[in-house]
């Protein structure tokens, strides 16, 4: 396998089209805009922005993106249908996924057809394509159930065909990584497309699965900011970003310092608000307030985080609560600027405790200060 920093990787984030057909998400244009920019300012390569064989309305949005004139490139999904292909050339995109059922499942089940007729498929739909001009990634629906040998016969056909990569999709979030990197190791090492990885969260491996992915050869991933997305989302743009920095010591060209500040955009542009334990942007993933914990990070933050919250635009918070000690409630005092001369800081942890305990919670600033009176 060449090793990850041989590879120029580019991140296709389709936060505007599989993020946007989470159960009751609607972007507006204004919304879609701002995403847009906001993604290709921090270092997005690749935006995947609509369907435009939804109608007027989406097409109309995915052109508004285009008189942005970004640097990423904007590319639209499409089935492999000539109608789809002309909808996507009216909106000014240069780029598209034509995406087909390649499973036999649902060859048989969904499509009712046959592999021969898939395989026709895809070489009108490509010749189309290309004729046009239009950059083109082939999206294999359903390939981590499909016929391995069978996805290679389409990879010669598109390769063939002058297709410039083949999506290859988790579509159920099925996979785990170690299935996820046999299986795109064994396309990357009968082709030479390039290759991308699109993978679901239904059992929770969204994000190692695009990593395990990479590892194997793939070198496009697709993301969604937040993991939004069908059923249970996508992987997640600030994880695999961060997972690519931080496990894999890959630089993957991003201004992570706003990440925080794009995922809660998108969070109230959704309507689906960053739960405060998210991975990576949560606005609670470096709070301390195990005793132990809080005295290691105070001592060096290396000693239980494992990077800088500001790399992604957060703080580190010192937690008041059951489980809190001694040095993480005097640093506490000292940032509210309380003379520790006279306290008796035993004992306030003493009540803090308790109060925490009895309340279910951590204790406030408010309600520490009025603690430090009463003891």
């Amino acid at each position: 396998m060449d090793p990850l920093q041989d590879r120029q990787l580019v991140l296709d984030d389709t936060t505007l089209r599989d993020g946007e057909q989470t159960a009751g998400v609607v972007f507006s244009i204004e919304e879609k805009k701002r995403i847009a920019q906001t993604l290709d300012e921090i270092g997005v390569g690749e935006i995947e922005c609509g369907i435009p064989a939804m109608g007027k309305q989406e097409q109309a949005s995915i052109r508004a993106l285009v008189d942005l004139g970004l640097s990423a490139r904007l590319m639209t999904w499409n089935r492999a249908i000539i109608s789809d292909l002309q909808a996507s050339l009216q909106t000014g995109v240069q780029a598209v996924d034509v995406s087909m059922s390649v499973s036999d499942l649902h060859i048989k089940h969904k499509l009712g057809k046959s592999r021969e007729w898939v395989k026709e498929q895809l070489k009108v739909a490509l010749g189309f394509a290309k004729q046009h001009d239009l950059y083109v990634s082939v999206g294999g629906e359903d390939a981590s159930r499909g016929d391995l040998d069978f996805l290679v016969e389409l990879l010669q056909i598109a390769e063939a065909e002058g297709a410039d990569r083949f999506r290859f999709c988790d579509t159920l979030g099925i996979l785990d990584p170690f299935s996820t990197y046999d299986k795109v190791k064994y396309l990357r090492e009968r082709t030479s497309l390039d290759l991308e990885v699109h993978t679901h969260n239904d059992l929770g491996m969204a994000t190692a699965n695009a990593i395990a992915g990479i590892r194997a050869g793939a070198r496009f991933v697709n993301t969604t900011v937040n993991g939004l997305g069908e059923r249970a989302g996508n992987a997640a743009l600030e994880e695999v970003v961060m997972a690519l920095k931080h496990a894999c010591d890959t630089d993957p060209q991003i201004d992570t310092s706003r990440l925080f500040e794009l995922s809660r955009y998108v969070g109230q542009a959704s309507q689906h608000p960053v739960p405060e334990w998210k991975a990576v942007v949560g606005e609670k993933v470096f709070s301390h307030e195990s005793g132990l914990h809080a005295d290691g990070v105070i001592k060096n933050p290396l000693n239980y985080e494992g990077f800088d919250p500001a790399e992604v635009g957060l703080k580190r918070y010192m937690v008041l609560g059951k489980h809190s000690g001694r040095r993480g409630l005097k640093q506490r005092l000292e940032q509210l600027q309380v003379d520790l001369h006279g306290v008796d800081v035993d004992a306030l942890l003493t009540r803090v405790r308790n109060v925490s305990q009895t309340r279910k919670r951590a204790i406030d600033d408010r309600e520490l200060l009025l603690l430090c009176r009463v003891a």
